[in-house]
């Protein structure tokens, strides 16, 4: 068995994959579009895709090829600590720095340090934190990464570095084919469409309501090629292997324009 992860090795998404398939031969991949390709080409089993994080809120890309992808669904779920250090070069003098490189939501959740004591540095994205490591060239480079990273001739600030300690991305594991019904559940992940008119959505969620369901999530996101128009992704607890539950999304699914699930975990 294999499990695709955004790399390189170190990465927060290679701590995901490890949670979510331990057993699992961890193969690396350069962005999120071609690991939801390598899983579609049948190159990897799986997939390990951050779908949310508690700074930061939704990690769009994601949701997006969750939606747009046939064939797929989410069938796991873990949550990793975020732990973001300072990565420098041994020796390297912090007064001498001038290019910090990491991924652009690391770079964000880390602004208030960087503006307290880089405020001049050129701040430039990568595909991953884990990335930033392999771009530190020189004493005047720094990149931000997990705590878990090693690397020779690097050193890692001794604390963490993050505007707010408290700070978890929420992991799926995507796989190829349909929810199994039969496996239990304690969530299910679901987005729809609804009519551009008064109380549209709002049935919708009456739908949830009148069920006794609770409501874990609720996000939206504007449709391409519609401009005015939004679809809703919602997580609800719920047991997929259960008629009763089942049958909610059978209201939800009657009373909106179109219904997708995405994941039971």
């Amino acid at each position: 068995m294999k499990i695709g992860y955004l790399g390189p090795e170190g990465s927060y998404s290679e701590i995901a994959a490890g949670r979510l398939m331990p057993e699992a031969e961890k193969v690396a991949f350069q962005n999120f579009p071609l690991l939801m390709k390598a899983l579609l080409d049948r190159k990897v089993d799986a997939i390990a895709a951050p779908i949310e994080n508690s700074l930061n809120g939704g990690v769009l890309q994601n949701i997006d090829l969750l939606q747009s992808t046939d064939s797929v669904c989410a069938v796991r779920e873990c949550v990793v600590h975020i732990d973001h250090r300072l990565a420098t070069m041994a020796g390297a003098p912090l007064s001498g720095i001038k290019r910090i490189y990491s991924h652009q939501q690391a770079l964000d959740q880390c602004a208030r340090y960087i503006n307290a004591n880089f405020p001049t540095a050129r701040l430039i994205a990568t595909s991953s934190t884990a990335a930033s490591v392999a771009k530190i060239q020189t004493p005047e480079d720094a990149g931000i990464c997990g705590e878990h990273v090693k690397a020779e001739g690097i050193v890692l600030s001794p604390e963490n570095i993050a505007d707010e300690k408290t700070n978890f991305t929420h992991f799926l594991l995507i796989i190829r084919g349909t929810i199994d019904p039969g496996k239990p559940t304690r969530r299910i992940y679901f987005s729809f469409t609804c009519r551009h008119a008064p109380g549209a959505l709002y049935n919708i969620l009456k739908c949830l309501a009148d069920d006794s369901v609770n409501m874990t999530k609720i996000e939206s996101r504007p449709i391409k090629d519609r401009p005015g128009e939004y679809r809703f992704f919602i997580e609800i607890e719920g047991d997929y292997s259960d008629p009763a539950d089942r049958k909610t999304l059978d209201h939800v699914a009657a009373a909106a324009n179109s219904f997708k699930i995405l994941g039971a975990y």
